[in-house]
C-alpha cells in the first residue's frame, strides 16, 4: 500500500501539511469549519494534484459506510469514502447492482464520481450518472443536501471537490444480473476504423486493449449480460476476431491473478470491473492519461494516433478504448454527447511520458476531446473552456458555495478557474 503522502503511482507528492482521518460526519464538520484550506482525499488513484490541498486533507475511509437501501426508489445511500468494491459486494449480497463499474473497483465513490470516472458500454453513462443525491459539508461546516432535479445538481456531481467535502452519496441501483467475460484476438484495425459501432456494441461492455502500430488489436474484451441463463459461448467472428487462449499477452501469475474471471457467467460485481477488488494493483510509476473523444470524431482521432503509433508504442504499456453514453453533468467529459474513451497506460519514464502526452493532447483537443480530470493532463483553463459550455456556470456556482476559496487548489486554479 502507498503511504498517505503519495498517490498510487508515486508520481505526485501531496503538499498538504496534515491529513485528518475522522470517524464520523460530525467530526468532519468540525474539521472543515476550523480549516482555512482543506480538501478530501480518496483512494489516491489520481495521476495529478486534483485531490491535493495547500492546507489540509481529510480522508473519509474510516467512516462506516452505513448502507441505506431504498428498494422502492431503487437507490442506495453510502459513505462517500467507501470503495466501489465494498459497495458492490454489499449490493450483490442484497440481490442488487450498479449499472456500471470502473476498471479498478478500489476507487472511492466520491473520488470516482467527482472526476467523471467511467467504465464502458454504448448505453451506459459514467459512474457519475448514477448519483441521485449528495450530502456535503460546506465551507461553514454546515451539512448541505443536493438532489437530482434541483437547479444546481447537474453542476455539482462532477465537482472536482470545488463545493465542499462530500460525506454521503445516493446512487441508482437495479436488480442483480450476471455477466460473462470473454477475450478475443486478431480484431483488424481496419474493422475498428470502418465499423466502430459494430465493435463497440458487441456486448454490454466492450474494451479494446491494444498497441497502436500493430495491424490488429491485441485483445478485445466483451462482457455479455446473461439473460435466462445466458449464452454458453460468445463469438466475435463477425468482426474478424477469434477467441483468445489468454485474456492478456501478459502471462505473469501476479497479473493474471488480479484480473476478474473470463469465460462462464458470474455476478456483475465480479465481471464489470477488470480487476478483482481483493487484489490491490501494484504498479508503481505506471502512469495514465485518457481522453474522451466525441463519438463522431473518434475514428478520426484513432487514425491520427495510428499515424504516430510507432512513437507512442515506445513508451506504452497498453491502450484501452471504451465507449461512454452522453450525459447532462456540466463537467462530465461526456457532457452533451456520446464519447469514446482512449486511455493510455505508460511506462514509468515521466519526462518521455510528459512529452508524448502533450503531443497527443495537442492532436486531440481540436477534435473536441476532453481529458480525464484524474489523469495526466496539460490543458489550461483557457484551452479547456471551449470544450465545456457550462464551465462559466460551474465557476459561478463554485464561488457561490465557496466564496473564500476553502476548497480551491493549484489544480483547479490552473485547469478550471484560470
Amino acid at each position: 500500500m502507498r503511504t498517505a503522502e503519495h498517490n498510487w503511482a508515486d508520481n505526485h507528492t501531496f503538499a498538504a501539511a496534515r491529513i485528518h482521518r475522522p470517524a464520523s460526519v460530525a467530526a468532519v464538520r468540525d474539521i472543515v469549519a476550523g480549516a482555512s484550506r482543506i480538501r478530501a482525499i480518496g483512494a489516491r488513484h489520481s495521476f495529478n494534484g486534483v485531490a491535493d490541498s495547500p492546507g489540509e486533507l481529510i480522508d473519509l475511509g474510516g467512516i462506516d459506510p452505513n448502507f441505506v437501501i431504498d428498494r422502492e426508489r431503487r437507490t442506495v445511500t453510502v459513505g462517500a469514502g467507501t470503495t466501489y468494491s465494498v459497495l458492490a459486494a454489499h449490493l450483490q449480497r442484497e440481490g442488487l447492482a450498479l449499472h456500471n463499474m470502473a476498471s479498478l473497483p478500489h476507487v472511492t465513490i466520491d473520488g470516482a464520481t467527482a472526476t467523471g470516472t467511467h467504465g464502458s458500454g454504448d448505453r451506459l453513462g459514467n459512474l457519475s450518472t448514477a448519483v441521485t443525491a449528495l450530502e456535503m459539508v460546506a465551507a461553514s461546516g454546515d451539512l448541505v443536501t443536493m438532489r437530482r432535479g434541483k437547479p444546481d445538481f447537474d453542476g455539482m456531481v462532477v465537482s472536482l471537490g470545488a463545493f465542499g467535502i462530500v460525506t454521503r452519496v445516493t446512487l441508482d441501483i437495479q436488480p442483480s444480473f450476471d455477466l460473462r467475460q470473454d477475450a478475443f484476438e486478431g480484431l483488424p484495425w481496419e474493422t475498428v476504423l470502418s465499423n466502430l459501432d459494430a465493435v463497440m456494441s458487441a456486448g454490454y461492455s466492450v474494451s479494446l486493449m491494444t498497441m497502436w502500430s500493430a495491424p490488429a488489436v491485441t485483445r478485445l474484451w466483451i462482457k455479455t449480460q446473461c439473460v435466462g441463463g445466458g449464452p454458453e459461448t460468445v463469438s466475435a467472428a463477425h468482426l474478424g476476431a477469434t477467441l483468445a487462449a489468454r485474456a492478456t499477452v501478459n502471462t505473469a501469475p501476479d497479473a493474471m491473478r488480479r484480473l476478474t474471471a473470463f469465460g462462464g457467467p458470474g455476478p456483475w460485481s465480479e465481471r464489470l470491473p477488470h480487476f478483482r477488488g481483493d487484489e490491490e494493483p501494484a504498479l508503481a510509476m505506471h502512469l495514465q492519461s485518457e481522453y474522451m473523444v466525441p463519438r463522431a470524431r473518434a475514428v478520426e482521432a484513432m487514425a491520427m494516433l495510428r499515424a504516430i503509433g510507432d512513437r507512442i508504442d515506445k513508451h506504452l504499456l497498453a491502450t484501452e478504448i471504451r465507449s461512454i453514453a452522453g450525459d447532462n453533468l456540466w463537467l462530465s467529459p461526456s457532457y452533451g454527447h456520446d464519447s469514446i474513451g482512449i486511455h493510455f497506460s505508460w511506462s514509468g519514464t515521466p519526462d518521455a511520458v510528459h512529452r508524448m502526452t502533450a503531443e497527443i493532447e495537442d492532436m486531440l483537443l481540436p477534435l473536441g476531446a476532453r481529458p480525464h480530470w484524474g489523469k495526466i493532463m496539460h490543458g489550461r483553463a483557457e484551452q479547456l473552456a471551449p470544450l465545456y459550455p457550462k464551465l462559466p456556470a460551474f465557476r459561478e456556482l463554485a464561488r457561490r458555495y465557496d466564496p473564500v476559496g476553502k476548497f480551491r487548489n493549484d489544480f483547479l486554479d490552473l485547469h478550471v478557474f484560470g
